[in-house]
């Protein structure tokens, strides 16, 4: 290693790839990362973080309108979408900094500048026009909304990336896509004031999610005033002479809005890397092709993260940047494990999971026990908020082990999270019902719920 400039460059300065610098450079290994946009990645600068200030922003009129029946009288209130806009950018530019020192501080040496593969040991700083090698490199560039070229008019649209620096908050908002992304923005949106109609060509939202959250979501969506379109697409979309955009949907209607956001899935970020030349292997959708341990096709190239097109979240991207250390400098080889991820939803309400699906889990059990529960959750009784919380638990008959937990909700994302523990260590029914219930809370229904609604023995209810 000592003929190269350094002992690891990790490409791409995301949550996965700072990590993977930061912690080798704490091992005493001679670091280089480098990121041409912003430090922080997807994530930080324009996915999860932003998302979620976006989200508490847009809960407020519901705030305001359920304190009257606590015995509060709020003003008229009103909403600056520069003022969050603003102090959203001094946030994201904090944890920014906070990113590249944790490198700096470890001693890793940080660079802005796009970086090139010009063969398996070498590579090139755009940026700075100049060279550097390394033993060890690791990709980490994750990815980007997909774009939809097919789309007549797609130039008038935008996608996630832009919807979160709007120069203006639009009156009327079209968003295309069924999933997490477009779901989110769509509350969002409403939650700002505005008119907001989410397009999808599937027949129900959030495919591969539980149905029966599914549903209940759209229904409680659409009675907040949503409008949802499933089973269309967009077939064209037209700036009129007012300046508004025409949208033709494949159902015949037409829409006007003042913005059509596309969010329709993502792709990796792996176009003029160098990677071909190099030899890299990249799947049909431009993803690196890794083996269990994120080692690609080339033995000291590695990727993670959404580049890999594995499971795209920042903590699977942080995991498998910890596995890498391991097996890449700690002589411990260490696969990351996707299975049993707990994961939310930051719709209104939330909605947070973990395990399978009563789906998933009928096809791969032949005797499942569902258990379900409905209910108005105690913030809402005094509120008069017609909002219903939905918790539900899947459990194999057979070996009583709970498969998959699914709530709809107030908190359900922090519930998600500790669920994700008994599910992770293959608890069974009974150790969810004997241990006692916090009350009042609305947690207190996943171990309460003592009889299963239904069965389902070979994909039959009985």
């Amino acid at each position: 290693m000592a003929g190269y400039d350094y002992d690891l460059f990790v490409i791409g300065g995301g949550s996965g790839g700072v990590r993977a610098a930061r912690v080798a450079a704490t091992l005493g290994k001679r670091v280089g990362i480098a990121e041409e946009y912003r430090f922080g990645g997807t994530c930080v600068i324009r996915g999860c973080v932003p998302k979620k200030l976006y989200v508490y922003a847009s809960q407020f009129p519901e705030h305001f309108a359920d304190a009257a029946g606590y015995g509060w009288r709020v003003p008229e209130a009103s909403f600056d979408w520069p003022t969050l806009v603003a102090n959203k950018d001094k946030e994201i530019a904090r944890l920014e900094a906070i990113y590249k020192s944790n490198v700096d501080g470890a001693g890793g040496e940080t660079f802005h500048s796009r970086a090139m593969l010009i063969d398996r040991h070498t590579i090139h700083l755009l940026g700075e026009d100049r060279t550097v090698t390394a033993d060890q490199i690791l990709i980490a560039t994750g990815g980007r909304p997909a774009p939809h070229p097919a789309l007549a008019g797609h130039e008038h649209c935008i996608f996630s990336n832009e919807a979160f620096d709007l120069k203006q908050l639009p009156k009327a908002i079209m968003i295309e896509g069924g999933g997490y992304i477009a779901v989110e923005f769509a509350n969002i949106f409403h939650g700002l004031g505005v008119e907001t109609t989410l397009v999808y060509r599937g027949k129900e939202i959030l495919s591969r999610f539980d149905m029966d959250l599914r549903r209940t979501l759209h229904e409680t969506m659409e009675k907040k005033g949503i409008r949802i379109l499933c089973h269309s697409i967009s077939e064209w979309v037209r700036r009129n002479p007012a300046g508004r955009l025409d949208v033709l949907l494949s159902s015949g209607k037409t829409l006007t809005v003042d913005q059509v956001m596309l969010a329709i899935g993502r792709l990796p970020n792996t176009e003029n890397m160098g990677l071909e030349g190099v030899g890299v292997e990249l799947g049909k959708t431009g993803a690196i092709v890794v083996d269990e341990y994120s080692r690609t096709n080339i033995d000291n190239i590695w990727a993670i993260g959404d580049v890999t097109h594995r499971v795209q979240l920042t903590p699977v991207a942080i995991h498998e940047a910890m596995c890498f250390i391991e097996t890449a400098f700690k002589n411990n080889p260490t696969s990351p494990d996707h299975d049993t991820i707990a994961t939310a939803v930051f719709s209104q309400p939330e909605i947070g999971i973990v395990g399978l699906s009563e789906d998933e889990a009928v096809k791969r059990f032949a005797d499942i026990e569902v258990y379900r529960a409905s209910f108005r959750p105690m913030r809402h009784t005094l509120s008069g908020r017609d909002e219903k919380m939905l918790m539900k638990l899947v459990v194999d008959a057979g070996t009583r082990k709970v498969l998959g937990a699914h709530i709809l909700g107030p908190d359900a994302g922090e519930m998600a999270q500790l669920l994700g523990i008994p599910l992770k260590a293959g608890l069974t029914k009974e150790d969810f019902d004997r241990t006692m219930a916090v009350h009042p809370t609305a947690a207190e229904e996943l171990v309460t719920m003592y009889k299963p609604n239904y069965r389902v023995k070979n994909g039959e209810r009985a």
